[in-house]
């Protein structure tokens, strides 16, 4: 995409303080960070979310998010990691590139990514449960 600041990222064009780089991702330190070593991974070619991505991309990206918050773990000393991917604005995605957030956990950090359980009604239950089935096949 042709002013997509993920794609320019991605591919070298703007400079980012790169972890980590193959043929199909670059990893990079995230500039306003929730924590230390806060990363985003970013596949090279342009998809806007989740929902555009290749199955086999999708799943190079969690084995990636693996590879590099296992080396978080071991280099920084975080005592856990958050994992996170956001789809559409209602979500909170404010770049419309695919990435992924690895985000370092220590503890007492303060960093807020927590909500306030519900409760699963049988309405609610039985409605997802069929209309998501019927899709899934």
């Amino acid at each position: 995409m042709e002013n997509c600041i993920f794609c320019k990222i991605a591919s070298g064009e703007i400079p980012a303080a790169t972890l980590y780089e193959d043929d199909q991702f670059r990893v990079i330190l995230d500039l306003g960070p929730a924590s230390k070593g806060h990363a985003l991974i970013l596949p090279k070619k342009h998809y806007a979310n989740l929902y555009e991505i290749p199955d086999e991309t999708a799943g190079a990206a969690m084995v990636l998010a693996k590879k590099v918050g296992t080396a978080m773990k071991e280099a920084l000393g975080c005592a856990g990691l958050n994992v996170v991917q956001n789809n559409g604005e209602a979500a909170g995605q404010t770049v419309f590139h695919f990435h992924m957030h690895l985000i370092p956990r220590y503890e007492k950090d303060q960093v807020g990514l927590s909500w306030t359980p519900g409760t699963l009604t049988d309405e609610v239950k039985e409605e997802v449960l069929d209309k998501v089935k019927k899709i899934l096949g």
